[in-house]
């Protein structure tokens, strides 16, 4: 104690507002219509998403042309609002959405899941794949592949924002954000960028381009799902819980954040777990090489 009583007395904690300014949210402004870094990190992760899909499908044994890549673009971004939304309005907030539903439909008051999203994209990808006659765990596997560009981008985003930030700490580069309080807190939005942002796409890519991961349907897929749920479940030790589903916490000991990351983590360890059961004869979709 007396250790971590010298650290926060020698450290001089930085202020979010000197940091990043009073009005970080916003990039910029057209005709006097702010442009929020949010929601510039949703287009951007989507395009480097859609960018980085393009490189893999080009690669032998894919499961998906172009056009169909292209479809997925547009009902991917559908999947990522209305499920990242709804998701946020059920998990989270229900209670006060029921009291105004008309505030559901307003995206720029803030309020997004994560856990939503990914149920929207994975619609999304259930409808493609179906209409299209393809594999749906394929499929998934390659989209998985582009997630953590989203991830990062949108955790960088969150941080900008001053929002969901971490636990009171006195570790020395602790941050003071304004709508946090006076004390210093982990800025657990870091973490979570680099844990679901740098972290996945170096172990999804190594598997892509460097074994035959992307033969074994929901292999790909399947890792993202555990690190993505191990990732979140350890950063909730340090990041604060929800105010809205502090209930969930005092009942339980877990977040609702942990609590949601559970499925995803079962779920994944099953896909690793059977993915060589899977592995058979890969024809393309496009261009003339199979994959035995």
């Amino acid at each position: 104690m007396f250790l971590f009583a010298t650290l926060a007395e020698a450290t001089q904690y930085v202020n979010f507002t000197d940091l990043m300014g009073e009005h970080s949210e916003v990039a910029f402004s057209v005709f006097g219509f702010p442009i929020r870094w949010y929601a510039l990190a949703y287009l951007a992760g989507i395009f480097l998403g859609y960018w980085y899909l393009l490189k893999l499908i080009a690669q032998p044994g894919a499961p998906m042309a172009r056009r169909h890549a292209d479809d997925m673009i547009f009902y991917a971004m559908l999947g990522i609002i209305l499920g990242g939304r709804l998701g946020y309005v059920l998990f989270y907030n229900l209670e006060a959405y029921l009291k105004e539903p008309a505030a559901i439909v307003r995206l720029w008051d803030g309020g997004m899941s994560l856990h939503g999203g990914v149920l929207g994209v994975l619609v999304a990808i259930l409808y493609v794949t179906r209409k299209e006659k393809l594999s749906f765990l394929r499929f998934c596997d390659y989209i998985a592949c582009t997630i953590p560009f989203g991830l990062f981008l949108g955790r960088l985003a969150n941080f900008v924002n001053g929002e969901l930030w971490g636990r009171v700490t006195t570790v020395p580069w602790a941050i003071i954000f304004p709508r946090g309080g006076p004390d210093p807190r982990h800025p657990s939005q870091l973490y979570e960028a680099g844990l679901e942002g740098i972290v996945m796409m170096a172990i999804l890519g190594w598997l892509f381009w460097r074994t035959d991961a992307r033969y074994k349907p929901g292999l790909l897929v399947g890792m993202a799902s555990i690190i993505y749920g191990v990732s979140r479940f350890i950063v909730e030790y340090f990041r604060e819980p929800d105010v809205q589903r502090m209930n969930v916490v005092e009942a339980t000991g877990l977040s609702m954040g942990q609590w949601l990351t559970v499925p995803m983590i079962v779920i994944g360890i099953w896909l690793v777990a059977t993915a060589k059961k899977r592995r058979q004869r890969v024809e393309p979709i496009a261009g003339p090489d199979a994959v035995a």
